[in-house]
């Protein structure tokens, strides 16, 4: 373990091979945490399907972060969708009827083009159909970036990305998904169109996700996220983060987001800042499955020890010691 201003880092690079046979190598980090690894472990959404939003409430969303100046134009995404099968251009507000505008003398001119009199610090945005979900995408060129996202954590990146380097998109939800709680396929349709973003779009340098304040680098983002669709291990360290508490717990990151819940792994259990790290990513991937534990239950071990988890008195987390 090395030790560098009040950081520590720690190595997890040898955690399981996953579902597809493939190494992942990632970061986190969070305070004075940083972890290197992948979690493993085949998980299901909630038997309803329905996603607790717990303390993240809104539609979510990634940034899709680019170096600065090198955001793509509507142009650019034209010619993704025009290579996809699964993707199609459902709106363009940049190709709305142009305008006719009349003299006083009720003499019709000629045409005006929508988009040559708008605002200039208006986003430029479309609007995507995968899979029968619509998605926006914010933030084109030659229109103003996306507000720049916080970020906390960082997974298979050097530095934690800023401002000053990078510009951001955004890809959320369509207008007629926003509302209300979102579901698992919605949210899986969404991840799914960030990895084909990610892949086509090499000058991607970063996905962000703000319910964990995590940056995740565009190889580790692809890998993981196409295991999950693909029927493998929920991405605990890049959807979810982990951090070192005051009093030496390990916690989740972004967990409430899909649960209503954060998870403690409590001390002594959270003493070896390895250990429980990969532990923790276990205990995620099964509370992803299970949902919100609303009373005490018993999980089992890697090493086979028997674990105690337990919502907290006001159901805000779940603590886990060993039994």
């Amino acid at each position: 373990m090395l030790k560098e201003s009040n950081k520590v880092y720690f190595d997890l690079r040898k955690f399981e091979a996953d579902k597809l046979g493939k190494r992942l190598d990632g970061s986190v980090q969070k305070g004075n945490i940083q972890a290197r690894g992948d979690g493993i472990l085949n998980t299901k959404s909630e038997e309803d399907g329905t996603i607790d939003q717990g303390q993240n409430p809104g539609a979510p969303g990634f940034h899709l972060l680019f170096a600065a100046g090198k955001r793509p134009s509507c142009a650019a995404f034209r010619e993704f969708i025009a290579s996809q099968r699964s993707i199609a251009l459902s709106h363009d507000p940049q190709e709305t009827a142009p305008l006719h505008l009349v003299e006083t003398d009720k003499t019709p001119v000629e045409p005006v083009n929508s988009a040559a009199i708008s605002n200039p610090a208006e986003l430029v945005w479309l609007e995507l159909l995968r899979d029968g979900l619509t998605f926006d995408l914010e933030g084109l060129a030659p229109g103003p970036a996306c507000e720049f996202p916080e970020i906390d954590h960082r997974f298979d990146l050097d530095h934690l990305p800023t401002a000053f380097r990078f510009e951001a998109l955004r890809l959320g939800l369509g207008q007629h998904l926003s509302g209300g709680q979102a579901t698992m396929p919605v949210i899986q349709g969404l991840v799914g169109l960030a990895r084909d973003l990610t892949h086509h779009f090499e000058e991607i340098q970063a996905i962000v996700w703000p319910p964990s304040k995590s940056a995740i680098g565009r190889r580790f983002f692809e890998s993981i996220t196409t295991a999950w669709i693909e029927g493998g291990a929920f991405p605990a360290l890049g959807l979810t983060a982990f951090r070192e508490t005051i009093d030496g717990a390990v916690q989740s990151v972004g967990l409430n987001y899909w649960i209503g819940q954060e998870v403690r792994l409590e001390p002594p259990l959270s003493d070896d800042k390895v250990a429980a790290t990969r532990l923790a990513v276990r205990v995620v991937n099964h509370l992803v499955s299970l949902g919100t534990l609303e009373k005490s239950e018993r999980l089992t071990a890697p090493d086979r020890s028997r674990l105690v988890m337990e919502p907290s008195k006001n159901g805000k987390f779940i603590r886990v010691w060993r039994e």
